[in-house]
């Protein structure tokens, strides 16, 4: 059966990977990329197969129900891969309802949607829920999360997210939804909204404006880069047995001032600039609430069972992104100004 994948937040930072990587390697499946096109929905991302043959694009918003329904009617929808979500912690501690919203009404519209429309015969149908590492909560200096560690989310974003992942798994139990749900480490790479720390210091090194690293710098986290995660995403798709759980990770930890540092090193040589000058500009500052120490994922069961493993080292996958950041100088001034935005309507406006 030729598919028909609906993959929300499409126009994302992880989502517009997925799209390009399925758009290309699947000419018969047919990839519908809805989004809402909030601050870090980006259809600039997508340049390269907006005008592919088997790529649709919809500006939709997952809290409306009704028209999601349309949506499946209109494409025949026979898969979800479900990556739409409010997904920054300082926002969330800003704006807990706007995760609320989004993370968890917006799933639940599309789970009603998916168990609408395949109520017939669910086989041959998939509804993957992308999630995150946060709910599991923080480790201690040692351990790591597997796919039975028990939530313990611990910010308005990673709460969300929990009970977004309750909800599919909820939905596989009751009533038989095909679900699967993964949860992934901290993923960098081209195209990253610049509030997340690897672009925004990239962006400040550039700029040289103050580096702000929270409390003590210690905090330790799992880099992916954001390729291997899409290839993850595929292989589990298509792999993947309904009902299961996979982590995914880059086998690659990191205290946020080492890789700084690492940044700061590399930015320094990429611009030519005095071993050292970009370390000048670290600047330590006030502790966010509900800090989690460490996260550290456990991906053997990905590894064991489909072959996945990370393509790239850190120092690789991160002098790539400085390169394609260095390289898309424009992309960085239209996301950090807002112009970004206009780029809907140029290319959508009078369709």
């Amino acid at each position: 059966m030729s598919k028909k994948i609906l993959i929300t937040g499409g126009a994302g930072f992880i989502g517009s990977h997925v799209i390009r990587l399925f758009v290309n390697k699947y000419p018969d499946y047919t990839i519908v990329n809805l989004d809402a096109l909030t601050y870090a929905g980006n259809l600039e991302n997508l340049k390269d197969v907006e005008e592919k043959s088997n790529y649709r694009f919809v500006k939709a918003n997952i809290l409306d129900a009704s028209l999601l329904e349309q949506i499946f009617n209109e494409y025949q929808i026979t898969d979800v891969i479900h990556l739409a979500a409010e997904s920054h912690v300082d926002r969330s501690i800003l704006s807990p309802l706007d995760f609320v919203y989004t993370n968890i009404i917006g799933t639940v519209n599309l789970l009603n949607t998916a168990k609408k429309f395949w109520s017939g015969n669910m086989e041959g149908h998939l509804f993957y829920h992308i999630s995150t590492d946060e709910v599991f909560g923080s480790l201690g200096d040692t351990g790591f999360f597997t796919e039975t560690t028990a939530y313990d989310p611990r910010s308005p974003y990673s709460a969300s997210k929990a009970s977004s992942d309750h909800f599919v798994r909820a939905y596989h139990e009751t009533y038989h939804l095909p679900t699967i749900v993964s949860n992934c480490s901290n993923n960098y790479g081209p195209n990253h909204f610049p509030e997340k720390l690897i672009p925004l210091f990239i962006h400040n090194i550039l700029e040289k404006k103050p580096l702000p690293v929270y409390g003590d710098g210690l905090y330790t986290r799992d880099w992916l880069y954001v390729k291997d995660h899409a290839r993850a995403i595929d292989t589990i798709f298509h792999q993947g047995k309904a009902g299961e759980t996979y982590n995914i990770g880059g086998f690659n930890e990191w205290k946020n001032i080492d890789l700084v540092k690492l940044l700061c090193a590399l930015m320094d040589e990429k611009l030519g600039r005095v071993k050292g000058e970009s370390e000048q500009l670290i600047t330590y500052v006030k502790d966010r609430p509900g800090h989690d120490r460490r996260y550290a994922i456990d991906a053997s069961k990905i590894n064991k069972q489909f072959g996945w493993e990370p393509s790239v080292t850190f120092e690789e996958g991160l002098s790539e992104t400085i390169d394609w950041y260095l390289k898309n100088t424009e992309w960085l001034q239209h996301v950090t100004s807002g112009a970004y935005q206009h780029y809907y309507e140029s290319m959508y406006g009078n369709r």
